[in-house]
């Protein structure tokens, strides 16, 4: 048997469901008085299913938290069947597990499980992002104050933008803080959309929900492209004291790292 022909038919039996190899497989290997090649495979195939799954769990513990162990170990293997790891890291084993949600189960299932997992997928991301190069009070008290109205800002490359429709951070919080089952709280559609705004600042994931009026200033600026001075003019519609308001809000995204100049670089 060629080589390539042997690791081809290795790949195939690993991932398989069945711990049992075909005959070209199992007439290639030797096994040893103490241990068969039909027993040694089988510990070879449990122990790489065994790692993916504990993978899952890692990238997804509120979500296995709330489902619990065995149900969130049906979804993991279901989900491998169609997605087997083809990247030399784990690290993107779980990319596509909200996108598999939705087609799992039905709508009304699904659409809380995909969100709590594209939640605490938007963690992993934030943490492995490129640093950027965040601005800092220090560097805006230097700003002279003819360059404030034309002041123009992006988001830091960790910042992921997450709408919940569902009260996903409660339960992601209570996963993280395994709470007891009696004591998770029961998936609620919320009664308006919200945005969870996550990222890294240093070696530490940090998440701030917006309210409707900081989601839009946050959005002009850092992802429309509008300066200070046009962030003033749209508060006017939410607030007589604008200027005071959109220097509070830019001060606050400055102080949690989350914004950096257009043009920054390492």
């Amino acid at each position: 048997m060629r080589l390539i022909d042997w690791q081809l038919e290795l790949e195939a039996f690993l991932l398989g469901d069945q711990p049992l190899p075909a005959a070209a497989l199992r007439d290639s290997l030797l096994g040893s008085p103490v241990l068969s090649v039909e027993e040694g495979l089988a510990i070879y195939h449990n122990a790489y299913r065994a790692r993916l799954l504990e993978t899952l769990r890692e990238d997804y513990p509120s979500l296995c938290h709330w489902l619990g162990d065995d149900e969130f170990e049906r979804l993991a293997s279901a989900y491998l069947r169609v997605h087997p790891s083809q990247h030399y890291s784990l690290r993107w084993l779980g990319a596509r597990l909200p996108a598999f949600i939705e087609g799992y189960l039905v709508a009304e299932q699904s659409a809380p499980l995909a969100e709590l997992a594209r939640l605490e997928w938007a963690f992993t991301l934030a943490f492995d992002a490129p640093e950027g190069v965040p601005l800092t009070l220090e560097i805006m008290a230097s700003l002279p104050p003819a360059e404030w109205p034309s002041l123009q800002v992006r988001l830091v490359p960790s910042v992921q933008w997450q709408v919940c429709r569902y009260n996903s951070l409660a339960l992601w919080r209570a996963g993280k803080a395994e709470a007891e089952a009696q004591d998770f709280p029961a998936s609620l559609a919320l009664e308006q959309g919200e945005v969870c705004l996550i990222w890294r600042q240093g070696l530490v994931s940090r998440y701030h929900s917006l309210g409707a009026a900081e989601t839009k200033a946050l959005h002009g600026m850092a992802v429309d492209g509008w300066n200070f001075g046009e962030l003033c003019v749209v508060l006017t519609a939410y607030s007589d004291a604008a200027p005071l308001q959109a220097a509070t809000w830019l001060k606050q995204w400055i102080s949690e790292g989350t914004l950096e100049r257009p043009g920054s670089s390492l």
